[in-house]
């Protein structure tokens, strides 16, 4: 069984911090078959303790969720204002022996939600060609690519994707049919 909770506590943090590493590492290896020095990736997205985690994500306008199926921490995602009208998707991630049980849609869904209650009109994503599963949901949620938003390194430029969708689509939160 599915739930997913906005982690609050210390412990909480932990657990999505956990998750976060583990999608670091992958990220990591998966970037070596695009040429991209292991270390430019983590360095640029995946540096942040659970400290940081807990500092970034505690606030009102910037949730962190996490998913668990059945008791069992399967995958994170949170949120965050990327300026006055604009949130941003960000620690996106589904533990693999969790995948193909529609966690990441459910996360997804979730997140919506929850930019709906805030003042943004405009949800980013920053993703990349090889999270294909990824860019798969996120094009099933509406959301479409857009110029950069943010500078990026360059040894990373040939594999970045950026996306937006308004927050709302007519008043629905979901995958678009």
């Amino acid at each position: 069984m599915l739930s997913i909770s906005r982690v609050c506590t210390a412990k909480d943090f932990t657990i999505g911090g956990e998750l976060c590493r583990a999608f670091g590492a992958w990220d990591a290896e998966a970037c070596r078959a695009y040429d991209i020095p292991p270390e430019v990736v983590v360095s640029f997205f995946h540096d942040e303790d659970d400290e940081a985690l807990a500092a970034r994500y505690s606030v009102a306008d910037a949730p962190f969720m996490l998913a668990r199926w059945d008791g069992e921490p399967a995958g994170c995602i949170a949120l965050e204002p990327f300026d006055e009208t604009a949130s941003e998707i960000h620690k996106f991630y589904v533990d693999p022996a969790f995948r193909g049980r529609g966690i990441g849609k459910a996360l997804l869904q979730e997140v919506l939600a929850e930019a709906g209650k805030g003042t943004s009109t405009m949800l980013l994503v920053h993703t990349t060609v090889y999270m294909k599963s990824a860019l798969s949901l996120y094009e099933a949620f509406s959301f479409k690519r857009c110029p950069p938003f943010r500078d990026i390194p360059d040894a990373i430029r040939h594999t970045e994707v950026f996306m937006k969708r308004p927050t709302s689509l007519d008043g629905e939160n979901g995958a678009q049919r």
